[in-house]
């Protein structure tokens, strides 16, 4: 009887898995013990051994036998226990991650997950145990600590990266608001110092850019530690003592890798994180929105007509959202918190169904020091909610220390129960909290358009960084700010579409629009949820284009460091013909163009100094003249 070809694949992938998660045992003479865990034959590979003779442990990453990690320590340190070496082997377990999830928003919304997960048990010297957890997919390799009860607080870690001296860095200096700028190096000649997580590399194995998830109030987040002429970035938490009460797993030491547009469109960091806590995610509605603290600062947060008139703004354009920033609870020189009559004086439910009638939603700002008690979220929370606020922006967390996620894990559900969506700034960066808690939006997290020490070569690094871990609010359009962004115009538009955020905050003011026609038009069109994420072209610190589909539509967004050039951008978006209009930096301004494609045809972009390009695809047949609707 002849066996079908299907049951023989599925023999020959049963017996590779097999292979790949065999433990070396231990022979005469032999000091280590070794495991494997990859979740296919050319995914990344993670090698995990453990030396006989020290107890140490310490993991590595290849990816068809290329190096992408080299050995690296791993281990922790508790008050009871010094678990990162002294250990024994107890035993392992193996088993496979299915699942299937829906964001509602992001670079891609629905998710399929696919992980090998091997557990591996040690017993240290004095008899404390420690289970280490490695995740591995098709795009990246994860791992955590998992401790009893009675462990006592956790001290440190021994866990570092080990890259190859010579791998391309980008990297961010460290700052509690995780703004700082992206600079290139290469893994050894990076000057000492601690920097952010969200560290890419380019190793012979592939790009590999550092993270973590599932971050909460159980643990403390994480920086790296380096020393120039050294491939090491150790982690370093941001308390020295990490305050335990009873069994803890810690966040997720992560690595996506792969090629750059496997990474660039890697959900990894999510597809780690716990399922979603909010059931009914009906209230949670992604957009646009018309943001007036870099068109009109403080004082137009103080003044109902200003506001009055950004909603008018935005109702004429269409975009669903306008944004309160700093200024509309202030008295000059001091809080409207502590007047008993804030919530009978304030204009802000007035203006609410001003928008309401006009189809605007009202996004507003509020400082993290006055939602930091529970008497304060008690007051503000359901008044927002009673107004018909549709999301609240919380500033100035500055801080991944442990007592400031333990407020996140306060902050998190309140607002959900009050049906708030969320847009932190000054504030830690998403590392899974998106897939958790979906009516978080979007994270600052960055060095955005407020900078004004940005540079093009930041510009076109953040997608292969920052945006990774998840939506990312940098706030784009700011055209009035000529002189203090390092951009062109075409550029800035293409910012809209090259950088994911589930609210879009668009940073000009309506003259600015009202003078770029074509980019208004295009701003028009630009949603904030995706249903997939392709990169066309890239090189970090070079050039980003990134393309993003909503519906049958492709939106296009390319910016660039460096000199003006004609850019070749391959199209490819799938197959047939596409109607391509884009929008690009002319002599007097803003100028537009169409063509028609195949797909796999190269898209051509006159592209100035540190510029960019927009451009909006959609499937083409005869008498299809435009793609906007």
């Amino acid at each position: 009887m002849a066996v079908p070809i299907r049951t023989t694949v599925a023999a020959l992938c049963a017996g590779l898995m097999a292979t790949l998660f065999t433990t070396v045992p231990a022979q005469a003479g032999q000091r280590e013990h070794v495991w494997a865990v990859s979740e296919a034959a050319h995914a990344p590979r993670a090698r995990i051994s453990l030396d006989d003779t020290t107890g140490k442990l310490s993991l590595s990453v290849s990816r068809d036998g290329r190096t992408v990690l080299e050995p690296s320590p791993v281990g922790i340190v508790t008050e009871q226990a010094d678990l990162s070496q002294g250990l024994r082997f107890l035993h392992r377990k193996d088993r496979q991650v299915n699942e299937r999830y829906r964001t509602t928003s992001g670079k891609r919304l629905d998710r399929k997950v696919r992980m090998q997960e091997t557990r591996l048990s040690f017993a240290g010297a004095d008899g404390a145990r420690v289970d280490l957890v490695v995740r591995a997919s098709a795009d990246g390799v994860a791992y955590r600590y998992v401790l009893p009860a009675g462990h006592g607080d956790v001290l440190g870690e021994a866990s570092a990266f080990n890259l190859p001296a010579d791998a391309g860095a980008w990297l961010s200096t460290y700052r509690v608001d995780n703004e700082g700028q992206f600079a290139q190096y290469t893994a050894a000649t990076a000057p000492t110092g601690a920097y952010s997580e969200q560290a890419l590399f380019s190793t012979p194995g592939g790009y590999a850019l550092l993270a973590e998830s599932d971050l909460t109030g159980s643990y403390s987040g994480a920086q790296l530690a380096h020393t120039q002429g050294t491939g090491s970035y150790r982690i370093q938490l941001a308390d020295q003592r990490v305050h335990t009460d009873g069994a803890l797993a810690t966040t997720w030491r992560a690595m996506v890798t792969g090629d750059l547009a496997t990474v660039t469109r890697s959900t990894f960091t999510d597809d780690l994180a716990p399922s979603a806590k909010v059931a009914d995610r009906s209230w949670i509605k992604p957009g646009t929105v018309l943001w007036t603290w870099l068109a009109g600062g403080k004082e137009a947060g103080q003044s109902l007509a200003a506001q009055k008139a950004y909603v008018d703004y935005a109702a004429e354009r269409g975009w669903p959202y306008e944004a309160v920033d700093a200024g509309w609870y202030y008295k000059p020189g001091e809080w409207d918190i502590t007047d008993p009559d804030w919530q009978t004086n304030s204009w802000m439910p007035e203006l609410v169904e001003y928008a309401r009638a006009k189809g605007v939603g009202i996004v507003v700002w509020i400082h993290q020091r006055d939602l930091d008690t529970p008497e304060e979220r008690a007051q503000w929370l359901p008044t927002l909610e009673r107004w018909g606020v549709k999301g609240v922006k919380i500033d100035f967390m500055n801080s991944e220390a442990q007592s400031m996620l333990q407020w996140y894990d306060i902050i998190l559900p309140e607002t959900a129960a009050h049906h708030l969506m969320v847009d932190f700034h000054g504030s830690t960066i998403p590392k899974g909290i998106q897939r958790t808690w979906p009516q978080v939006m979007t994270l600052e997290g960055v060095g955005g358009e407020e900078k004004r020490t940005n540079t093009a070569a930041h510009l076109t690094t953040l997608p292969f960084t920052r945006n990774v871990i998840g939506s990312m609010d940098f706030t784009p359009g700011a055209f009035q700010r000529v002189g203090l962004r390092p951009n062109s115009d075409a550029a800035e538009v293409g910012l809209t579409v090259a950088y994911e955020s589930g609210l879009q905050m668009f940073a000009g003011t309506p003259a600015s629009y009202d003078e770029r026609p074509l980019a208004r038009a295009y701003f028009d069109q630009v949603p904030a949820a995706w249903d997939d994420t392709r990169l066309l072209a890239g090189a970090p610190g070079q050039e980003a284009v990134v393309a993003r589909r909503s519906g049958n539509r492709w939106f296009i967004g390319g910016v660039y460091a460096g000199a003006a050039r004609t850019a070749e951008v391959p199209v490819n978006l799938g197959p047939g013909r596409w109607l391509v209009q884009t929008i690009q930096d002319g002599a007097e301004g803003l100028v537009q163009d169409s063509r028609v494609l195949r797909n796999g045809d190269t898209l051509s972009a006159d592209i100035v100094a540190n510029g960019g390009f927009a451009a909006l695809a959609c499937p083409w047949r005869p008498g299809v003249t435009t793609c906007y609707r």
